[in-house]
């Protein structure tokens, strides 16, 4: 799937430089937190001149914007990869939980400034993250739906209301462990344990 990404993408621009700023980004917003944060900081911990951010960026918006629209594609391309696939629908239900929270399992900077930083603008989460949540909604619900077709899970339940229950338990999850839990194994053990919660609720008994 294209990401479709708010930055500027000038002919002749440096991929590995782009890269390297988005890393440094992310960085240093879990350190001092997005608004907290200048231009000038996110070039130094790059090695660019402030000037070369402009170059792949509209401002640091557009910074926080791409980190955050490009990781969530990145996973909701695995997600449905992963909703379609031929595997019985818990198992599914278990990977996409397994999937989610693994990702950020090495990259606790990450977890929080899409857990924690993007919360601190109300605009940002209306404009962008808005449509992506919507999109990650209906893949789950789709696949609950498919779920239920075939038996395998409680028709009584609204698809749509089970995938908003997921979303929002995982993301309390990240959101604690990047705040708080120091172990990356604390998150394989909560994907165990929140793939079990949920997968006993839905199966159809």
């Amino acid at each position: 799937m294209a990401v479709h990404s708010t930055a500027s993408k000038r002919k002749g621009a440096a991929p590995e430089k782009r890269e390297r700023i988005l890393k440094a980004a992310i960085k240093v917003f879990a350190k001092n937190g997005f608004y907290a944060t200048r231009v000038s900081e996110i070039a130094k911990a790059a090695g660019v001149a402030d000037g070369t951010i402009y170059l792949y960026f509209k401002n640091k918006d557009d910074v926080l914007i791409t980190i955050f629209e490009e990781g969530i594609q990145q996973l909701l391309a695995i997600l449905r990869e992963v909703a379609a696939s031929d595997e019985p629908f818990d198992r599914r239900v278990s990977r996409i939980i397994e999937l989610q929270l693994g990702l950020l399992e090495e990259q606790r900077d990450l977890a929080e400034v899409i857990t924690v930083n993007l919360r601190q603008s109300s605009t940002l989460l209306k404009q962008y993250a808005a449509p992506l949540f919507m999109e990650y909604i209906d893949v789950i619900a789709g696949l609950v739906r498919d779920g239920q077709k075939q038996g395998a899970f409680r028709k009584d339940l609204n698809p749509r209301v089970v995938a908003r229950g997921l979303f929002g338990a995982l993301d309390a999850i990240l959101l604690t462990w990047a705040l708080g839990e120091a172990d990356p194994a604390s998150l394989r053990k909560a994907a165990t344990h929140c793939a079990s919660l949920f997968l006993e609720g839905l199966r159809a008994h």
